[in-house]
């Protein structure tokens, strides 16, 4: 099955036969597409199965009136189609390839602007359009040629790199065969014999850097708990790569390698206030997708409770805190793709799928993201949430073998105990309860964790012969009582205390979740077992009459 994302759209058929409405669509789309960093949309993929039907034809009459058409409709779109493609199932559909706006700003046909927002097509507003400006000078800075010519230098700073390159198992070997020049040709460092910005970042001189108008520049701020500057590195000379840059911030900020220790039966666990490979993601997160149009300089503060990593230049267009989990924007996707080949980021998108990870798996919360035009801050805290939480991610990791994902919706359940799907979703910055699903089917399979119908929604706990087996000395928790339970708790407590508040019955039963009270008490009042009366926001809740000479009896 096909699934769509930031690159890739799939449109019915339908979308090229009903008419001008459908092209006017798919017109929106393509200027999207070119927007951002272009992509690919099939069209005669249906919505819902994600695959051609398996009778369906398409012409090549059909084809050409299309892109005929789409490139009526908007401006500044290249457009280009493959021939028609028979799916596996035997349907026919095609697909059309949407090239990036690099230096202009893509339109329809009557002057509208639309931007990519995670998968989603949205008008862009009169802000937006300064943004993505901006943005199309930072997606051209890094091909930019500088009238500058190998030196000696250069080239011995060019097999380095290519020494590193050839290392790495994540360059293909065709690549790892070609010469010094072409693979520093390959990865747009150097072209037609001159050094690209790109070229001077990596394998230029130290003056050649400081030529560059914002070249990377680091401050390591250390606070006390008053706030005050108690330590201070910066990085201003140039004379270092992004690689050896990012490894001598790491050697030098010891304060991030402190850590925590808690018992665990005779021996003391130990948990780092921030893990290496989650300081090292927010390290190259902050150069990576930096603003080099944009004046400043990368800030790595310091504080006894967190760090905060800021970078110039707000996140790219389309990506904000609350998809960024799962949304791929590229602002300077030839240094990602560099950084990625040389294993110092974990993946091509933005790392925080791993940041996800190792936060869930060290039971802290995750990162707490601000940005906008300027910059970007992102602040991580140190704290731990559950410290029974991170002993059981730890017997459950020596016992299965989960995937990210799974670890992931694995910490949140074991921190809050028990989690509703909305909540859940929310969390995980989903949208589709099918998407969900790809994170607990297998847990749920195993029987890590449990999953039980409440209301509308589905809840879902870790499986306590999990943690009987784990033989770790978790203490219980109301948070995990069954309905009818809680329903009995209900019961018994409005038996002395009627004529009561939900908060004051859950000032009572202070370990049981107050939404899971007042669920419970909806659905007892529904039952005529329980009775209310007053307002909304002032409803005070008794046993029904029969239900109290019942109990009496």
């Amino acid at each position: 099955m096909l699934s769509e994302s930031t690159k890739t759209e799939y449109k019915s058929i339908l979308k090229i036969r009903k008419g001008d409405g459908g092209f006017k669509d798919l017109a929106v789309t393509c200027v999207c597409l070119a927007n951002a960093q272009g992509g690919i949309i099939a069209i005669g993929i249906e919505n819902k199965t994600r695959e051609p039907l398996s009778d369906q034809r398409v012409t090549q009459e059909e084809l050409n009136i299309t892109v005929t058409k789409l490139r009526s409709l908007c401006y500044n779109v290249g457009i280009s189609n493959s021939d028609i493609i028979i799916h596996k199932n035997g349907g026919e559909y095609f697909e059309l390839t949407i090239y990036p706006s690099l230096k202009t700003i893509a339109t329809t046909n009557d002057g509208k602007v639309y931007i990519r927002i995670a998968d989603q097509c949205q008008a862009a507003r009169s802000e937006d359009l300064t943004r993505l400006a901006s943005e199309k000078d930072a997606f051209q800075w890094e091909l930019q040629l500088r009238n500058l010519t190998l030196t000696d230098k250069n080239i011995e700073n060019l097999e380095d790199f290519s020494k590193d390159i050839r290392k790495s198992d994540r360059v293909k070997a065709h690549i790892k065969a070609m010469t010094d020049k072409e693979i520093g040709e390959h990865y747009h460092l150097i072209n037609s014999g001159k050094l690209t910005n790109l070229g001077v970042l990596w394998i230029g001189s130290t003056l050649q850097r400081s030529h560059l108008s914002f070249p990377i520049t680091v401050q390591y701020i250390v606070y006390d708990i008053n706030e005050g500057k108690v330590r201070k590195e910066s990085w201003h000379d140039n004379s270092l790569n992004p690689k050896e840059l990012v490894h001598d911030i790491e050697r030098q900020a010891i304060e991030l390698t402190y850590f925590h220790e808690f018992p665990q039966g005779l021996f003391r666990n130990r948990i780092r206030h921030y893990d290496a490979k989650l300081i090292r993601e927010f390290l190259i997160n902050a150069i990576a997708h930096k603003h080099y149009t944009i004046s400043g300089d990368i800030f790595i503060e310091v504080y006894p409770d967190r760090v905060e990593f800021t970078n110039p230049g707000g996140l790219p267009l389309g990506v904000t805190s609350n998809n960024i989990l799962h949304t791929r924007m590229r602002r300077n996707p030839y240094l990602i793709t560099i950084l990625h080949d040389l294993k110092l980021m974990e993946g091509e998108g933005t790392g925080y799928d791993l940041i996800y990870e190792i936060d869930s798996r060290d039971s802290k919360p995750f990162p707490d993201i601000v940005s906008d035009f300027n910059y970007m801050k992102v602040s991580q805290s140190s704290k731990i949430l559950d410290e029974e939480a991170v002993l059981l991610l730890d017997y459950v990791a020596q016992h299965y073998t989960l995937s990210q994902k799974e670890f992931t919706v694995l910490g949140i359940i074991a921190r809050h105990k028990k989690i509703g799907s909305p909540k859940l979703s929310k969390e995980l910055q989903l949208t589709e309860d099918d998407r969900l699903r790809n994170y607990v089917s297998r847990l749920v399979e195993w029987k890590i964790l449990l999953s039980r119908n409440y209301g509308k929604g589905t809840e879902y706990l870790i499986n306590p012969t999990l943690i009987t087996s784990s033989k770790i000395n978790i203490k219980p928790t109301l948070k995990v009582i069954e309905p009818h339970v809680l329903k009995a708790l209900v019961q018994e407590d409005l038996k002395y205390n009627p004529q009561s508040l939900i908060s004051e019955i859950h000032s009572r039963l202070t370990d049981v979740l107050v939404e899971d009270i007042r669920k419970m008490l909806y659905k007892m009042v529904k039952e005529e077992i329980i009775e209310h009366e007053g307002g909304r926001t002032y409803r005070k809740y008794s046993l029904a009459k029969k239900e109290t000479i019942r109990k009496e009896n």
